[in-house]
């Protein structure tokens, strides 16, 4: 205003000022976000499209704002501007509040240490914080698997589930109820026995989401001996693909013999639960049935001169029965099965009962010559590298997976196991461990660049130390809204962060490069003068990018956390009270930061230029 260099001279001079600290705060912003890439599981198979989505964006901001709005501005601003009133207004009562600031060596100080102070206030608050990085959509049609004990006939598994139906019927905001037991035969896509089921609800879209689903689990969890489950669509197809990991830790004990392995499985459960961080530790349930029990009487039998191989071909084909021939009709196949009467099994007597044929001729009584008995049997032997296991489960709270699964491995070096029995924590919590090391390692090395970026940026290690200490302060209004809304680290809110960090690395590279403009190449001397000058300046930037950005989100944070917003809405609560910080951080830290620290760095630059 008031020059007199042509208007396409002043836009591409301004042009050229900002290109160096927008190319330095993209590559910043890109870097921050790279250790996405290499995360695995469920949030390695989240974030790298949100990732991908938000590269792309700020690639396109980049360019729009070094060669679009330098067009539009030489089209809309060729005939000059003016300060707009309210422009005007705000750099008056910043100026009121940041002069006090930096006139004074001893508040720039405090200033600057506040910021240092706040953002290590930032980094505690994190293991406050509970974890759940996978988003739960707020689907309208549930899945509700129901599990009994193996071995459940049929008649029962459907009259169960047509019970359970019934009753989900009748809850208010249900709408469709649809079952079935078992699986197909030819074309189903899971493996399981005519002891599952599962029953699809159709929620109403009209109805209370959250108090229809725990309606729906109350009535689950009402049936007792079953194992009941309730999860959307969407959350059945991530656990078939990715596997069910969990928030819990399961320790696996190997070995041969049923009785030794209940014990040692007991004396796991006991090591665990003196690990810190554990909780609900229980050993895996064996479920028994009662079984039929035919054991031949050897010297019995050899009085009568019968073989014990007879003895049971005879009991198996009378109670079990066994296939003969073919009988073909139609083209069809059917087989021919010689069985026993249904009244011939119907008892322990009838089967004691049962006549066996005597080598010499006769017959006897099977009763006369084995023990017949019922004892209890177990329904389904697991095995796992060819050894029968039993697996002790715990949750964890409080503490990481990986840090509780190390100490485990240790209090399981005080258990001591026989020859060719031991135990071992199973992969979720190895893997994780493994997972998390590799995160920890590729995110200090990207910490490690975005710090030699801000010093090519800036031309200085101090002021490079210290915007890489203070950039975490952008983060604590986040963290702040995050747990006033529940402390849960969502998917959205860490979209929310990485959105924050950017937004404040920007500015900051922006702030600081206009400042270091104003010494170098308009002659302005190093000084408080220099600073509130190059704030007041950058103070209507920083304030329409935070408030343009509010704006954006404060209609996801008004509809709330309904379906659709799953992870918007905690996005938006993220990055809103982050922009807090932000802002503050832009406005008052970086200033008393810079007039502490970018002495000498501008000497340095004057001399090399």
């Amino acid at each position: 205003a008031g020059g007199d260099r042509p208007a396409a001279k002043v836009i591409f001079d301004a042009a050229v000022e900002v290109r160096s600290p927008i190319a330095y705060a993209t590559v910043i912003m890109v870097v921050a976000v790279l250790p996405a890439f290499f995360l695995d599981g469920l949030t390695g198979a989240f974030l790298p499209p949100l990732v991908v989505s938000y590269l792309l964006a700020v690639a396109a901001s980049m360019l729009v704002a070094l060669f679009v709005t330098p067009a539009l501005s030489l089209l809309l601003l060729s005939r000059g501007s003016r300060e707009p009133p309210l422009a005007r207004l705000l750099q008056r009562g910043y100026q009121l509040v940041l002069a006090p600031i930096v006139n004074k060596p001893g508040r720039a100080l405090a200033a600057g240490a506040a910021g240092l102070v706040v953002a290590l206030l930032g980094v505690a608050m994190v293991p406050l914080l509970s974890q759940d990085l996978a988003p739960t959509f707020k689907d309208t049609d549930l899945l509700v698997r129901l599990n009994s004990a193996p071995g459940t006939s049929h008649p029962e598994m459907t009259r169960v589930t047509a019970q359970a139906s019934r009753e989900l019927r009748q809850l208010p905001g249900v709408r469709d109820v649809g079952a079935h037991v078992g699986r197909a035969v030819s074309s189903s896509d899971q493996i399981v026995g005519v002891d599952s089921s599962e029953l699809w609800v159709s929620v109403d879209p009209s109805a209370d989401y959250g108090g229809t689903v725990a309606s729906i689990r109350e009535v689950v969890g009402g049936y007792p001996g079953l194992d009941g489950e309730v999860l959307t669509y969407p959350k059945k197809r991530i656990d078939a693909v990715l596997g069910d990991a969990g928030d819990g830790l399961t320790v696996r004990v190997y070995g041969q013999d049923l009785e030794v392995l209940r014990s040692k499985a007991e004396e796991v459960r006991q090591a665990v639960a003196g690990v810190d961080g554990t909780a609900n530790q229980q050993v895996q349930r064996l479920v028994e049935e009662p079984t039929l029990e035919i054991e031949v009487d050897l010297a019995k039998a050899q009085q009568v001169g019968i073989k014990p191989g007879d003895v049971r071909r005879a009991a198996a084909t009378m109670l079990s029965g066994i296939q003969v021939g073919n009988l073909f009709e139609e083209q069809k196949v059917f087989d021919v099965v010689v069985w026993g009467a249904p009244q011939v099994r119907s008892s322990l007597t009838s089967i004691r009962e049962l006549m066996v044929d005597v080598p010499g001729g006769g017959q006897v009584r099977l009763g006369e010559v084995a023990d017949v008995r019922v004892k209890p049997a177990l329904s389904v032997i697991r095995h796992d590298n060819v050894s029968r296991s039993i697996d002790v489960t715990a949750s964890v709270s409080g503490r990481s997976l990986g840090s509780v699964a190390g100490d485990v491995e240790a209090a399981l070096g005080n258990v001591q196991f026989p020859l060719e029995y031991h135990a071992e924590v199973l992969g979720n919590a190895t893997d994780q461990q493994a997972a998390q090391r590799r995160t920890l390692a590729i995110a200090a090395i990207a910490a490690l660049v975005i710090f030699l970026l801000l010093q090519a940026a800036f031309g200085s290690w101090r002021l490079a130390t210290a915007a890489f200490l203070t950039l975490p302060m952008a983060l604590v209004g986040g963290l702040l809204a995050v747990l006033a809304t529940g402390g849960v680290l969502s998917l959205g809110a860490l979209v929310g962060f990485v959105l924050v960090l950017g937004i404040a690395a920007r500015n900051l590279v922006m702030l600081v490069s206009h400042f270091q403009h104003l010494e170098r190449e308009e002659g302005e001397a190093f000084g408080p003068g220099l600073v509130v000058r190059g704030a007041l300046e950058r103070l209507s930037p920083i304030l329409l990018t935070a408030v343009a950005t509010a704006l954006v989100l404060v209609p996801l944070l008004v509809l709330g956390n309904v379906p659709g917003q799953e992870i918007l809405q905690p996005m938006a609560v993220a990055v809103l009270g982050g922009l807090v910080t932000a802002t503050l951080l832009n406005l008052f830290v970086a200033p008393a930061l810079y007039l502490r620290f970018g002495s000498n760095a501008e000497r340095r630059l004057n001399a090399a230029q």
